[in-house]
């Protein structure tokens, strides 16, 4: 059997089994900061709103500027089991400088049993003129299959600590990308390989002593990181900024 139908059989494989293995697992829940950052203010706006077809985590979180009206959103896709509350730091941060942000939340915590989840966001947001879709670790390698089969729908794609698979690759897309990652990361040369499957002219940026833990605000304990993740030589503080810096960079050009 040829490598490519190999490797689609085991994805398949992979697919099909999953979900009944991981109802049973716990996912990362998200640190109390990520929990604090869930509450609306004078400047952020934090909305749960339902997917009327989900079973399982029906809900997603939209953070939205309070004082100003968005024409750019970005729809965050969470890392494989880890709870999508976790990035509400990033997403108000975001959302804080005038971006519409869309947290998915995604059965199981698993962005591959929801991938297509983005479509009624984009559908119920219509008024929102430019989408970036994106996420963390396998929620990144997702959005990266929903920017292939609807990229009529998406402008830019931005990754963090992930990269897409070859049957997921846009190098023939006509869209933008970002790819953001630390160097501590268990697998920093699977990201920099990737960059031959992402459109041409996509920014690699590396974060020096970021890993892939701190992409998030989700609790590990007892282990101070996640599987097959190193330590981080900055804080999560630290990470965090740069992580948001670049993020803004990538949607003010976009």
């Amino acid at each position: 059997m040829r490598p490519k139908f190999i490797f689609i059989f085991l994805l398949l494989w992979l697919i099909i089994t999953l979900p009944c293995s991981a109802a049973e697992d716990e996912s990362f829940p998200p640190l109390p900061e990520a929990l604090e950052a869930m509450e609306s203010d004078d400047e952020v706006i934090v909305t749960r709103k339902s997917l009327w077809y989900a079973t399982e985590n029906p809900d997603y979180y939209v953070l939205e500027p309070k004082q100003s009206q968005p024409s750019k959103g970005f729809i965050m896709y969470p890392g494989g089991k880890v709870d999508a509350r976790s990035y509400a730091p990033s997403a108000r941060a975001l959302a804080a400088e005038g971006y519409l942000v869309v947290i998915v939340s995604m059965p199981f915590d698993l962005a591959h049993l929801g991938w297509r989840r983005a479509n009624s966001i984009l559908r119920y947001y219509d008024e929102i003129e430019t989408w970036a879709i994106g996420g963390h670790s396998m929620g990144g390698a997702f959005a990266c299959l929903f920017a292939k089969m609807y990229t009529w729908k998406i402008d830019g794609v931005i990754l963090w600590a992930t990269w897409p698979s070859a049957l997921f690759r846009l190098d023939k897309k006509p869209l933008e990308a970002v790819s953001i990652y630390g160097t501590n990361d268990g697998y920093p040369e699977y990201i920099e390989d990737s960059l031959q499957h992402l459109p041409p002219g996509t920014e690699l940026i590396k974060i020096e002593g970021g890993n892939h833990t701190q992409f998030g605000y989700y609790d590990t304990s007892p282990d101070p990181v996640q599987p097959h993740d190193n330590l981080a030589d900055i804080t999560r503080e630290k990470q965090q900024e740069q992580i948001i810096e670049a993020t803004l960079n990538f949607l003010e050009q976009l």
